[in-house]
């Protein structure tokens, strides 16, 4: 089988522990793009956080997708076109506003390329900003700030706190997608999104099949992506239920887990 699209996660699998790109990784997807191989960073972080990698791996040039906020908003790079995307209502934001000081948590959301907060010193979203390298911009009333339709939300705080409260803010946002993709990140986003649904309307855009898809993760938020692909591969430090889902599991992030899978199923 011939695979004209490799979805990659960022964070643990793409990047390494140093969250950087290896010379060996790389290598490896420069040569597969060059044998026509079109790559989607698929991630939970925003667009804003996924650019500089793609611009590092020239994805405009080969004609490169990003699929950011879990799925949320996917942009074909070729053009910078908006392929999908998916908001949440505006008269959500002063309810989740609302809920964060009740539970006493962080907020944040990004606009204009900023992580947008009440809490800059907020130690989990100095880590978010950081993850994505992006600048951090404390305002007075979070809410009154977000003046666009954004894909996502993010609560922040001590992840036992956070798995105790999670339930509790999912029955009050019961419209919407509330899970935690770390323990003390609690991500909120419009309803019925995950990566493989968004996967599904790019491959149609892109004009391939599920089974000319490969796609390659670890955490607990690309189980669907890699059930759906042709080729599931998960990386070596996934968690269990990842490699579970997996039709073959490549080593790990800080091995050039991706480089190997490229080498191996690629023919490359």
């Amino acid at each position: 089988m011939r695979y004209k699209l490799l979805a990659l996660d960022i964070d643990g699998t793409l990047t390494n522990s140093q969250k950087q790109i290896t010379p060996k990784t790389k290598a490896a997807l420069m040569a597969a793009q060059e044998k026509g191989v079109r790559l989607v960073l698929a991630s939970g972080r925003p667009s804003a956080g996924v650019k500089p990698l793609a611009r590092e791996l020239e994805m405009d040039k080969y004609g490169g997708f990003i699929l950011s906020y879990n799925g949320a908003q996917v942009i074909d790079l070729k053009n910078n076109k908006t392929v999908y995307e998916k908001t949440l209502d505006p008269d959500v934001i002063p309810v989740i506003e609302k809920l964060a000081h009740h539970y006493g948590v962080g907020v944040l959301t990004y606009v204009d390329g900023c992580v947008v907060t009440e809490t800059p010193d907020d130690p989990y979203i100095q880590l978010e900003a950081k993850i994505n390298g992006l600048p951090l911009k404390g305002v007075e009333d979070f809410a009154s700030a977000v003046t666009e339709k954004e894909p996502k939300c993010l609560m922040t705080g001590d992840g036992d706190y956070m798995g105790k409260i999670e339930p509790e803010i999912a029955s009050a946002l019961e419209d919407l997608s509330v899970y935690r993709s770390e323990s003390y990140f609690l991500e909120i986003m419009p309803s019925n999104i995950d990566k493989a649904k968004s996967l599904a309307k790019l491959c149609e855009y892109a004009g391939a099949t599920r089974e000319e898809l490969a796609a390659c993760g670890d955490g607990y938020n690309d189980i669907p992506m890699i059930e759906y692909a042709g080729l599931g591969i998960a990386m070596a430090n996934a968690k269990d239920p990842v490699k579970g889902a997996a039709d073959v599991v490549t080593l790990s992030n800080d091995e050039d887990g991706i480089a190997a899978a490229i080498h191996k199923y690629f023919d490359i």
